[in-house]
């Protein structure tokens, strides 16, 4: 049953790049045309960080369009120009190969990138046949935990500022509000996750090694590192063996991909789903309406799922 809808899958995702492609949506040019600074934004994290900083003196665009998933993303060629005219360009290399190819083709003024902010960590990929880890990868989500993204506004702050130094301090003080927000938000966490029955989460995309890291969890991903990853017949029985054994309540699948495989295993298993969002975008069945109120729902989603006093 599995297999079989791990072939829906590719299907499923081939068709939704098809449809993006037919219907020929774009994002915002990276001119603004208002005397505001244009800031063109890999995916959703950074949008939400700069927005916050830079307020009414920016206009951001984010070339990854709610409801794409964002892992492979390809680019039209109007939002490729966005990158090279825009005042600055905020990214992840390593993560979107697109992006990385857009930012090296078009050398735009300015450019700002996540993973010289924080180091991307390696992740060990799917079990083998023989049940050992293969070759690590590196991990791009480095936003799941909160920290990151107060790391990311102080830097925004500051490219912001050599932009539009008479802008500065306007912009400090909003990134100072941010990162006061983001702090309560890892506190909240780390109160939240400090006393649990269960340490181990299942979901079925691994984007939440930092997460787990930081709060001293143990997550077990189905597919990998990349949504649409085929796990082997042997990973799929080490996932099932793992949430047996540890006594495992809840598996969790995610907004941008399908359930399809979560489902699939928690129905084997006898046991329950719900959403765990790796915030990759926004969109009208996102538990919240930005990064923090996401987050709070994840976090209220591990609470019960783990058994957390």
């Amino acid at each position: 049953m599995i297999i079989i809808l791990m072939k829906m899958r590719r299907l499923t995702a081939a068709a939704m790049a098809l449809l993006v492609l037919a219907t020929g949506c774009t994002s915002p040019t990276g001119s603004s045309g208002s005397g505001r600074l244009s800031v063109v934004v890999a995916f959703y994290p950074l949008q939400y960080v700069v927005e916050q900083v830079g307020g009414d003196q920016v206009s951001v665009a984010n070339l990854t369009l709610p409801g794409v998933e964002p892992h492979d993303l390809e680019l039209t060629a109007k939002q490729i120009a966005s990158v090279g005219s825009a005042d600055l360009v905020f990214y992840e290399r390593g993560f979107q190969a697109a992006v990385d190819s857009a930012v090296d083709t078009q050398a735009p003024k300015r450019v700002l990138d996540g993973a010289t902010i924080v180091p991307l960590r390696t992740t060990p990929g799917f079990t083998g046949e023989a049940g050992t880890p293969s070759t690590s990868a590196l991990d791009p989500h480095t936003w799941l935990d909160p920290r990151t993204m107060i790391k990311y506004a102080s830097a925004v702050a500051a490219e912001l500022s050599q932009a539009r130094p008479a802008a500065s301090a306007a912009f400090q003080q909003r990134a100072d509000a941010l990162v006061a927000q983001l702090t309560a938000l890892d506190g909240q966490f780390s109160t939240g996750l400090a006393a649990c029955r269960l340490k181990v989460f299942v979901t079925s995309h691994a984007a939440f090694g930092y997460l787990a890291e930081r709060y001293g969890l143990e997550q077990v991903g189905i597919t990998g590192l990349a949504p649409d990853a085929e796990p082997t017949p042997a990973h799929l029985a080490a996932v099932q063996k793992i949430a047996q054994e540890k006594g495992v309540t809840t598996i969790f699948s995610e907004t941008l991909a399908s359930p399809a495989l979560a489902d699939a295993l928690a129905k084997d298993l006898g046991l329950r789903t719900d959403v765990l969002d790796p915030l990759e975008g926004i969109t009208s069945q996102s538990r919240g309406t930005d990064y923090p109120s996401v987050m709070r729902s994840n976090l209220s989603a591990l609470r019960e799922a783990n058994g957390c006093l």
